[in-house]
């Protein structure tokens, strides 16, 4: 079976799985914990190399402030509970997004966890915080804007590669299977530049019920798919 070496994944669903069971939202963000693990498993165990995980957009700050506040204090507290863990299973974390957004105890603990090195990581995971895939690109057009500025970069030199070497993801390979869960049908501003030509895979499931098979379902259907980058299906090229 042929896995993908990149998995991007938008987690939602949390707030409406606690509202269904009368809990406050904040039960469904801790709930959703379990499959972040499920799915870091399944990443190393199937040999997936990379993992992005859409945590909070630029525009989750208009939901309440408690919500926020919320969340916040629990990124803290996940980043601190499993940083020594993740280092064990091989995985090295990093993050994206506008850090200026965040508040100094997040961004600490961020600065923190990237130093910490992982030889020979199993898996890159990657967080997306405060982040947005418009942001992420205006981020990158002022980089190369600061470059031809400063005589480093002429503006016939800018090229795909160029701009996507700023952006958030760097240098890592774009996405190859991107997944959403909790029924909505959509990309959410999650990576715009970088899932041009992803598979997209989507689950009615709420993300604290998404499970090891539910993982493995999409995988399999990556598998059976043919990639064509825009090419012609390889029955029309015999």
């Amino acid at each position: 079976m042929t896995v993908p070496r990149h998995v991007a994944i938008i987690m939602d669903g949390n707030g409406r799985w606690a509202s269904r069971r009368g809990l406050p939202r904040s039960a469904g963000h801790k709930a959703g914990l379990k499959p972040v693990r499920t799915c870091i498993e399944l990443c190393r165990r199937l040999g997936i190399p990379y993992l992005t995980l859409f945590a909070f957009s630029s525009e989750n700050w208009s939901r309440p402030v408690t919500e926020v506040g919320f969340l916040m204090n629990l990124f803290i507290e996940t980043i601190e509970r499993e940083l020594d863990d993740l280092a064990q299973q091989s995985v090295e974390v990093r993050f994206i997004g506008d850090r200026a957004a965040l508040g100094a105890p997040i961004v600490e603990r961020i600065v923190a966890a990237e130093a910490r090195a992982v030889p020979d990581a199993q898996l890159r995971l990657t967080i997306a915080i405060a982040y947005g895939g418009r942001w992420d690109i205006v981020q990158a057009v002022r980089g190369l804007a600061t470059d031809v500025a400063e005589g480093h970069l002429a503006a016939d030199e800018i090229s795909e590669a160029e701009l996507a070497k700023r952006l958030g993801l760097g240098s890592l390979p774009d996405p190859d299977l991107f997944i959403r869960t909790g029924g909505e049908k959509r990309i959410s501003n999650f990576l715009l530049w970088n899932l041009a030509y992803s598979e997209l895979w989507f689950s009615d499931r709420l993300w604290p019920e998404f499970s090891a098979d539910d993982f493995a379902e999409a995988v399999a259907d990556f598998s059976g798919r043919e990639r064509r980058f825009g090419g012609v299906p390889s029955v029309e090229r015999t």
